[in-house]
């Protein structure tokens, strides 16, 4: 499935880009890739939090939500996920807050509460 997201300012790093394409990554449940619109050579890898890491619980504020026209009940929270001395890492200090009925997106860059890359372990594994 493709869907197309706007974010409402450009995710760290990638200025002045806003407009993306999510896609899921056939046979890997959870699993996208965050392609720009308008610079296809730009690609992230983002995961679903509740199959990836549903411990996984950060706190947005009324801003936030309102930031995509959203509430808690009609956002996703992805994360980027990415490959670190040989097994895969997360990003929670910064999830992605979806707008699951429109597109909007946005980066929020939490607090040092949360780690900058977190290694995903096997469910079992820990």
């Amino acid at each position: 499935m493709s869907t197309a997201l706007t974010f409402v300012e450009s995710p760290p790093g990638l200025a002045p880009l806003l407009d993306f394409t999510l896609d899921d990554v056939e046979g890997a449940r959870g699993l996208h890739t965050l392609q720009s619109s308008d610079a296809p050579g730009i690609r992230l890898f983002v995961v679903d939090v509740p199959v990836y890491v549903p411990w996984y619980a950060p706190v947005f504020d009324a801003e936030n939500y309102e930031s995509v026209g959203a509430s808690v009940d009609n956002t996703d929270v992805m994360v980027v996920a990415t490959i670190s001395e040989g097994s895969p890492v997360v990003n929670l200090m910064a999830p992605l807050l979806i707008n699951r009925t429109t597109g909007v997106a946005r980066q929020v860059i939490l607090g040092d509460e949360w780690p900058l890359a977190a290694r995903l372990v096997q469910a079992g594994a820990a």
